[in-house]
């Protein structure tokens, strides 16, 4: 059976709110969560950005699932800011904790006033970073003048094992880039084609580790209620690099969104108020080689996803895996 987990959306839901949801998915049969780390929600309609990473601190404390936060180093945090944080968590949470380390999208990066680089900057900046971290996560005392600048830093709290360093793609060039220095690889829902070239292009570069992909996801009992809440709420996220990289606040977002039609969401997200549909859809990517698929219900209402998924959907899916 392949695990499934939650994700939680910090730009959707306030964090208070967030936590508990989380905690209701432990508790409703979920086998792990994971957020993103934003400073802005993707439309005013989402409406918040809580900080993941003292929200990962109480939700590690407070469950005993594994977490995980996709994160982007280099901008608006300081490489040995990073560092320290992953220590952190690490060295309280031995095992349960990993990092996804990406080039960043300018809607949370411009914040600091910095110029946003171009992506082939941004991707050698990743490179140059995560060589960094895994020179601090490992005890040394770092200097470097690069893309990035740091003085004789060096991370005092050290964790047992190492979190995992994860490289998060949408693109086989882009998972063709963290091959050569990820743990694994974290991904979201694309046609079956996209996701085939984008594991094909990790692992053949020499990628190593699990697979893991986020699936959004639209639920409600009623099927208008669920196109309605994909609509609402994630017409903002259609947009393919470069566009999803540039924008630079949440009003371009909704600017940009102006013609997007509701039927256009279900290319980005799985919209159906039936369980056995899925059920289906995940049966579907777990068959694609995936080692973890990450549910993310994009309404900002959680309690009802929960219960229906973790009473409907989740056994069915383990019943399926243990027989296959």
């Amino acid at each position: 059976m392949t695990p499934i987990g939650f994700h939680a959306s910090h730009e959707q839901i306030h964090p208070a709110e967030l936590l508990r949801a989380v905690q209701h998915a432990e508790q409703a049969g979920f086998d792990m969560a994971m957020c993103s780390d934003h400073f802005a929600p993707w439309s005013e309609r989402q409406g918040h950005s809580g900080f993941a990473w003292s929200w990962l601190g109480a939700a590690l404390a407070t469950t005993d699932l594994r977490f995980g936060v996709v994160n982007a180093p280099g901008q608006r945090y300081h490489t040995a800011v990073v560092a320290q944080a992953i220590a952190t968590l690490g060295a309280m949470f031995p095992g349960r904790f990993w990092a996804a380390l990406g080039s960043g999208e300018n809607a949370n990066e411009h914040v600091t006033g910095d110029p946003w680089p171009v992506k082939d900057v941004r991707d050698d900046r990743l490179v140059e970073v995560v060589g960094l971290i895994r020179r601090l996560l490992a005890g040394e005392e770092v200097t470097h003048h690069g893309l990035v600048t740091v003085d004789r830093a060096r991370i005092w709290t050290l964790p047992d094992v190492v979190p995992p360093l994860v490289g998060p793609a949408v693109t086989p060039a882009t998972a063709r880039r963290a091959a050569g220095w990820a743990d694994g690889l974290v991904t979201i829902n694309q046609p079956h084609d996209v996701l085939r070239e984008v594991v094909d292009a990790y692992r053949s570069a020499g990628g190593r580790g699990p697979l893991a992909l986020q699936v959004h996801v639209s639920w409600a009992p009623d099927q208008t209620e669920a196109e309605e809440i994909a609509f609402d709420q994630w017409r903002s996220n259609v947009f393919p690099p470069p566009v999803c990289w540039d924008l630079a606040t949440p009003e371009h977002f909704d600017v940009a969104t102006s013609h997007v039609r509701p039927q256009d969401v279900h290319a980005a997200v799985r919209v159906s108020s039936s369980t056995a549909q899925h059920v289906q859809w995940l049966g579907e990517y777990a068959e694609l080689g995936f080692d973890e698929i990450y549910l993310h219900h994009v309404g900002q209402e959680q309690r009802g996803f929960i219960d229906t998924f973790g009473e409907h959907v989740l056994p069915q899916l383990r019943t399926a895996g243990s027989s296959s």
